[in-house]
């Protein structure tokens, strides 16, 4: 890391390339009082209690167990199941069908998604050591959230693929064949890997006390650009997708409880289907919603230098909820294996 020059509130501090790795640990909460003060630029008046974000020694030793034990959980079911349901889709399913396509892509995105845990299982392991080059770092980072996102936008198509075929069938004779849903499949794949590719930028590495710290954020001098991009990708990855599969699996219940010529809306076959509806959405906030709130609040509070303790208490908070999105890798195997034999009475 070369210099770097550091606003605290009105002063500017001109910090070296040792001071600056310093300060960037700091902000990321793994640096100590003692390592605090050798930044000896800083002004003594700051040494004291304030409310900046990189003056907060984070408690976070439960992420060394907790990370590394959740991940393993993650990754030997995720891996298994996904792996299982590529094999199904590839030699026991003939012919395949739009629904077909978007679960084979789910599958294989959720299975990328846990082949990027094993070395984050090592990494917390050790304790936030990364014995690796900061290539893979950058890599791995990018791969976790890549994968993660392009889970999300195949539910998202999977949820309008059936909302087409409930709510509007005639539509849906037109839409739902096979060359779009190629063509969207691609898309998606395109679309996050080139939002996600700023990701190669901002991830970083830095030494602390003989260990190497690989960030999941950036570096200090680019982490207001960082908390941009992550914003960006919360609102056109996350709430718009979340948005859209409320709405649909939302108009699919009232089209379903409407009684059609064939059937009541009480039948049987109509409450299965519900109850399904119902059990992805809630799958679906519970994974996901925590741990984008959680995250959310964590850059934001940083950025604008909250007190510590409500810094700490959102950053455990951000730490216990990236299990949960975690463990949506081997829940979709699970869950749309039953759903794929679902069909609805229209």
């Amino acid at each position: 890391m070369s210099n770097c020059s550091v606003k605290v509130d009105d002063t500017v501090l001109n910090l070296t390339a040792q001071e600056c790795s310093t300060y960037s640990l700091c902000l990321q909460g793994h640096c100590t009082t003692q390592e605090l003060q050798n930044v000896s630029t800083i002004p003594g008046e700051m040494n004291g209690e304030s409310n900046l974000s990189y003056r907060c020694l984070f408690h976070e030793e439960f992420k060394y167990i907790l990370l590394p034990v959740s991940y393993g959980v993650v990754f030997s079911l995720g891996f298994v199941l996904n792996t299982l349901a590529l094999y199904v889709f590839l030699f026991r399913v003939r012919p395949w069908k739009v629904i077909n396509l978007f679960m084979f892509n789910l599958a294989l995105s959720d299975l990328l998604y846990v082949l990027s845990l094993p070395l984050l299982i090592f990494y917390y392991s050790k304790e936030n050591d990364w014995p690796f080059s900061e290539a893979l770092c950058k890599i791995v980072r990018f791969l976790f959230y890549t994968s993660l996102y392009c889970s999300i936008f195949f539910l998202l198509f999977i949820s309008i693929y059936r909302f087409l075929a409930v709510c509007y069938p005639i539509r849906f004779l037109r839409w739902g064949h096979m060359r779009y849903a190629r063509m969207a499949c691609a898309t998606i794949w395109l679309v996050v890997i080139g939002l996600q590719s700023p990701m190669l930028y901002f991830v970083t590495t830095s030494s602390l006390k003989g260990n190497i710290i690989c960030h999941d954020t950036s570096r200090i001098d680019l982490f207001d650009h960082f908390v941009i991009f992550s914003t960006v990708n919360l609102a056109l990855l996350y709430c718009v997708p979340f948005i859209i599969i409320l709405l649909s699996y939302s108009l699919m219940v009232y089209t379903l409880m409407k009684p059609t010529a064939n059937a009541l809306p009480n039948s049987d076959s109509k409450k299965k289907s519900i109850r399904m509806i119902v059990l992805v959405l809630i799958v679906f906030i519970v994974c996901f919603l925590p741990f984008h709130v959680t995250r959310t609040l964590y850059y934001f509070i940083r950025k604008t230098e909250w007190d510590c303790g409500t810094l700490n208490t959102v950053n455990v908070l951000y730490k216990v909820t990236r299990p949960l999105a975690s463990a949506n890798s081997f829940i979709d195997p699970i869950l749309y294996f039953v759903v794929w034999r679902f069909r609805v009475n229209r």
